[in-house]
This record gives structure tokens, sequence and C-alpha cells, in this order.
């Protein structure tokens, strides 16, 4: 074990990978989502693509812990869970995509749906349709697809929960039920694939730290009435995340 810390510890990059986390947890605990996307372009531009997923989920797996109470009374786990089977379904099928990928391209793909994703959020881009469970569960398959390839699981289902009516606390209670139960599935299936890198995932737990006081204080701060502030800095930082962690720069 010692090896395994001071391995970690050397990781390129540590202090990029730990201010993002911190920021990530910030913008979790508010709004229940987002994190994946301040973190996995900057995870990608000083990891290997198996490496930044590793990282992500094990950095996200104690964060959202102190909120889980509350979003299980404020949400609708029934939803949560039919989207958590879903992304079981199809994350298998990223992860085979991920192990791949070459390294590049794998970072310019991340911060291209990064900032694609960005874009159909602050536009407002919505579907209109109705909200069945055969397209939840899709959703959550779509989800859990971009989580095993790119390590992004939030967008798609931030775009169908945006399209319905439920209050804000119930959207953001689902969100973090969904990501918490999505993280949980990927470690053992990592594990079974034999694609875990234990230097990566004790780095990341020990980043978990400092993402769970992050995600108190975003828990803290979070009020319906500031939603829109905090979207437009939350939107900036992702912005920011994806711009810095283009493949361009390591030229």
């Amino acid at each position: 074990m010692p090896e395994i810390l001071s391995s970690a510890f050397q990781t390129e990059g540590l202090i990029w990978l730990v201010l993002a986390v911190f920021i990530a947890g910030l913008v979790r605990g508010f709004s229940g989502f987002g994190s994946a996307m301040i973190i996995m372009p900057v995870a990608s531009s000083v990891l290997s693509p198996v490496e930044a997923v590793i990282f992500l989920v094990a950095a996200e797996l104690v964060g959202p812990l102190p909120n889980l109470r509350a979003a299980l009374r404020d949400g609708t786990p029934r939803d949560a869970g039919l989207l958590a089977l879903g992304a079981l379904l199809a994350m298998p099928v990223g992860l085979w995509c991920l192990s791949i990928v070459d390294e590049t391209v794998f970072g310019w793909i991340v911060s291209i749906c990064v900032l694609t994703l960005l874009v159909l959020l602050i536009t407002g881009w919505r579907y209109r349709g109705e909200l069945t469970q055969r397209l939840t569960v899709a959703t959550g398959g779509l989800g859990g697809f971009m989580t095993g390839f790119a390590g992004i699981p939030g967008p798609p289902v931030i775009m169908l929960y945006m399209a319905s009516t439920l209050p804000i606390s119930v959207i953001r209670a689902n969100f973090l039920l969904y990501l918490l139960a999505v993280d949980l599935m990927l470690v053992p299936i990592l594990w079974m694939l034999d694609m875990m890198v234990w230097k990566i995932a004790v780095l990341g737990l020990l980043v978990g730290i400092p993402n769970l006081i992050a995600n108190m204080i975003g828990a803290r701060l979070f009020d319906p009435k500031a939603e829109v502030l905090f979207r437009r800095v939350a939107y900036i930082v992702i912005a920011a995340s994806a711009i810095l962690g283009l493949p361009l720069w390591k030229g």
C-alpha cells in the first residue's frame, strides 16, 4: 500500500486534478450534476483514457454520500433505478470502445462532447415528448455508454429531466441518485474486465476527501432562488475545463 500511495502522489498534473475535483464537488453539491463535465477534460489531459475514467469514478464515490439521505427523501428512486438499469446494460460497450481509442482522439472527443452538450444546455434545448419508462431506460443506456467511453454520464439525463415539470429539488435529487448508482456499477465492471489501475483508484479515493467537503459546501449553498446565477457560473467553469482539456495544448 505505501508503494501505491507514493506512486499515486507522483501522478503528473496532480494539482490540476485536485483543483478540478474540488470545483466539481461544489457544482455537484449545488446542482446535482456537472461534475464529470469539469473533471474529465482535465483528467483526460494528464491521464490515459482508462485512467481518466477510473480517477473520475473513484473521486466521486465518496463526495455525494453526505447528500444521499436528502436525495432519497426528495427524489424518486424508482426513476433513478430505471436510468441505472439502462446504464448497466450499455456501460460495458462504452468501456470496450474506451479500451481501443487513441489517447489524443479521446481527449478531443471528451472536450468536444462537453462543449456540444454545454451549448445545448445554455441554449435551452429540451426534449418535448412524453417521458415514458422505455425512454427513461434508453436515456440511462445512452448515459451508461457515455460513462464507459468518455466518463460523462449526466448530459443525456439532464436533457431528459429538464423537459419535465418536476421541481428543481426532485430533479437535483434524481441526478445524484443516478450518478452515484453509475459510479457504484462501474467499479466492479472495470475490475471484471481487468481494466482497473489501482494506483489511480487510490488517488481518486484520496482526492475524494476534498470532493466530499466541496459537495457539502455546495449543498449548503443550494437555493432555488440562486439557481440562475449558479448555473451561469457552472457553465463558465465547464467551458473553461473543456477548453483547457483540449489536446491542442499538449503540443
